[in-house]
């Protein structure tokens, strides 16, 4: 147990990943205000991003371009794409979400004139 508590210690992007997490997840679960609930969406959503940077750096290594004539390919020296294309496509995610996300509250606004949840479902009863 000493050991993990001691490799999370070196690691101090995932502790704020995880605290970042929790605490829109938090945020989410807590308040009845929809405004909130969408601020504690975006900080998961880019908690999540904030993970995605964090795992794909890679000290020392280069591109995954390749050259003609360079000769056998050492993976270990190239860093992977997968976790940048990812990143973007979380990006993008996140921005639609937010949008859709604030035109739907927006209306539910003009509708019951209120952004507390529980007096919505009272009002649909």
């Amino acid at each position: 147990m000493l050991e993990l508590i001691e490799a999370w210690l070196h690691r101090p992007n995932f502790i704020a990943f995880v605290i970042l997490f929790l605490w829109g997840f938090y945020i989410m679960v807590t308040h009845h205000n929809l405004v909130k609930k969408l601020i504690g969406l975006y900080i998961v959503q880019t908690s999540v991003i904030f993970f995605l940077v964090a795992i794909s750096a890679k000290t020392g290594a280069t591109v995954p371009i390749l050259l003609s004539g360079t000769g056998p390919v050492q993976a270990a020296t190239y860093t992977n794409p997968l976790p940048h294309v990812l990143t973007l496509t979380a990006i993008v995610v996140q921005i639609a979400t937010l949008g859709v996300s604030l035109a739907l509250v927006a209306a539910i606004y003009r509708k019951y004139g209120t952004l507390d949840e529980d007096e919505i479902l009272k009002r649909l009863e």
